[in-house]
């Protein structure tokens, strides 16, 4: 198993306000949440279980801020005996995916548990996604900075990515693809949100990833926010028809 040393904060004099305002959020957001979205969490489960049975979820060490393991919670989607640690990436029609689970991921329910993570204080309802140990080591040089923030559920990557394992080349290795493409966009992307991020700047992401979700966000407003986000704003920009730097696409 990968060994991940304590990362030391870049900013140790964060505003213990805006800490403390953010803390509150998430245990309102991931409280209620967990109260309303009680009927569908056990709907999956029973899914689950009538498909094929226990474990209903899946849990998996990751790394969390600075550098930190904690378990994290999904709902599972893969067949028994199989799982992320065959390959941390999953890809479009992943043989390890249940028909079910498939609609799970699609859907973004297997992500519901992660809402008691929230609680426990282990994850934040926005911030970058918390990475398996197996890609501990991608986390080099300048990109270690993204491990400062508390890793969440919602964020510019996860509506931008909405649709990522569409994004894998079948002639490549999924692996090696994310290690070398899509990591680095990823944490380029974090890194220019998350260190100016604002209360108000959150909660438009959290929206928008509501909105990603249920697929109200089309790609062309994806690629806009990924331009917003490399131009320095904040806040997903209202403009349409941008694309990112370089001429390259993301397709959803």
């Amino acid at each position: 198993m990968t060994v991940t040393h304590l990362h030391e904060p870049t900013n140790p004099t964060a505003n213990l306000t805006t800490i403390s305002t953010r803390r509150i959020l998430d245990l309102v957001i991931a409280g209620t949440s967990l109260i309303l979205l009680g009927p569908i969490l056990m709907l999956v489960a029973l899914a689950i279980w009538v498909e094929s049975g226990r474990p209903i979820f899946f849990s998996q060490v990751r790394l969390g801020q600075m550098g930190r393991h904690f378990r994290m919670y999904k709902f599972r989607k893969f067949h028994k005996g199989s799982g992320a640690i065959d390959c941390p990436v999953t890809i479009r029609n992943d043989c390890r995916m249940t028909r079910l689970g498939g609609f799970l991921a699609r859907a973004k329910l297997d992500e519901l548990p992660q809402l008691w993570n929230i609680l426990k204080g282990d994850m934040s309802v926005v911030g970058p996604r918390p990475e398996s140990l197996d890609l501990a080591d991608c986390f080099v040089g300048f990109y270690r900075r993204v491990l400062d923030h508390k890793p969440g559920i919602f964020g510019p990557n996860q509506v931008v990515f909405r649709d990522e394992a569409l994004l894998y080349p079948d002639t490549l290795d999924p692996q090696q693809f994310y290690r070398e493409v899509l990591f680095p966009l990823k944490a380029s992307i974090d890194l220019a949100y998350f260190p100016n991020r604002t209360i108000p700047s959150d909660i438009g992401w959290i929206i928008y990833g509501v909105l990603a979700v249920v697929g109200l966000v089309p790609a062309r407003k994806s690629q806009a926010m990924l331009a917003g986000i490399r131009n320095g704003s904040n806040s997903p920009p209202p403009r349409r028809g941008s694309v990112p730097e370089n001429g390259s696409k993301i397709q959803q």
